[in-house]
């Protein structure tokens, strides 16, 4: 392991130790079976803090991603309460990069009055980077603000209303303590990591990672989500037609509650909305069309 990574292993390490819970109960650590989660996975058992490792099934996730969670010791696997074939009927439209109501209901439930770990990196994307730190908390911004400015840490808010700050000193922690419990606290402890950074990190202790990365994977995630734009939504549909066959089952349920509610559709049928979802309708349909 180079130096640089082994002083980014080393912070990563103390700060997990210097915002660990006092209450007993330990960090809640966001395990989606990717190259990141398995970083903290393993940087969490190095600090020797108490975790409970908490995979939350989302119902699309690829067989390879649930096989590998299942092999891996000790992981908490949370079955969410609707799968995404009832959220798409009930929600009355296929969930867009604009409408995430499936990573709200799906991946990012659970954990309610406790510390998280994530394994999010600012070099994942834009938004992460303007949005994403050491620490995030989220909730009664106003109030955590209040928090902040009075135990002197230095923090930025986000387009969310969210604070933001990289700070590990007494300010930081104390308001983490007084905060958590009402609110949504991160801890990110890789944050500035780089992808190379990552791949050395785990290869150093042995971890092979998803298989999905060694099949030519850049992302683990949901199988057709939106975010990943329409080539990779056709990549998975065709190495996964049995989960494109069940999207356009629960966009035919759809459509028959937006008719049974008397709501406008300028789809008739399931395929349809595939097409549209994946790019290749030319009709421009809005979200408010689908009002």
């Amino acid at each position: 392991m180079n130096d640089s990574l082994a002083e980014k292993e080393r912070r990563a390490v103390a700060n997990l130790r210097a915002f660990e819970p006092k209450d007993g109960k330990g960090y809640y650590l966001c395990y989606s079976g990717g190259k990141d989660s398995d970083c903290i996975r393993i940087l969490a058992d190095l600090a020797g803090v108490k975790h409970d490792i908490v995979h939350n099934l989302t119902t699309v996730d690829a067989p390879e991603t649930v096989y590998y969670v299942r092999s891996k010791p000790n992981i908490i696997i949370d079955k969410p309460e609707k799968t995404m074939w009832q959220l798409i009927r009930e929600r009355l439209m296929p969930p867009t990069r604009l409408v995430r109501y499936c990573c709200e209901e799906l991946k990012e439930r659970g954990g309610a009055g406790r510390i998280k770990v994530t394994g999010v990196r600012k070099l994942e994307s834009k938004n992460r980077s303007e949005n994403s730190d050491l620490l995030k908390i989220v909730g009664k911004p106003k109030t955590t603000r209040k928090a902040a400015e009075e135990a002197g840490a230095d923090y930025r808010v986000t387009k969310q209303g969210g604070l933001v700050m990289n700070m590990d000193n007494d300010p930081a922690r104390r308001l983490v303590e007084h905060c958590y419990r009402t609110t949504k606290v991160m801890v990110n402890p890789i944050v500035d990591w780089t992808d190379d950074d990552v791949w050395e990190f785990l290869h150093h202790y042995g971890c092979q990672a998803n298989p999905l990365y060694q099949c030519g994977e850049n992302r683990i995630g949901c199988i057709g989500c939106p975010m990943q734009g329409f080539k990779g939504m056709k990549a998975d549909f065709a190495k996964y037609p049995i989960y494109r066959l069940n999207y356009v089952k629960a966009f035919d349920r759809m459509l028959d509650e937006r008719k049974r509610r008397n709501l406008p559709t300028s789809w008739e049928t399931g395929e349809d909305v595939m097409r549209w979802w994946v790019g290749d309708d030319p009709r421009q349909i809005t979200l408010e069309d689908m009002q």
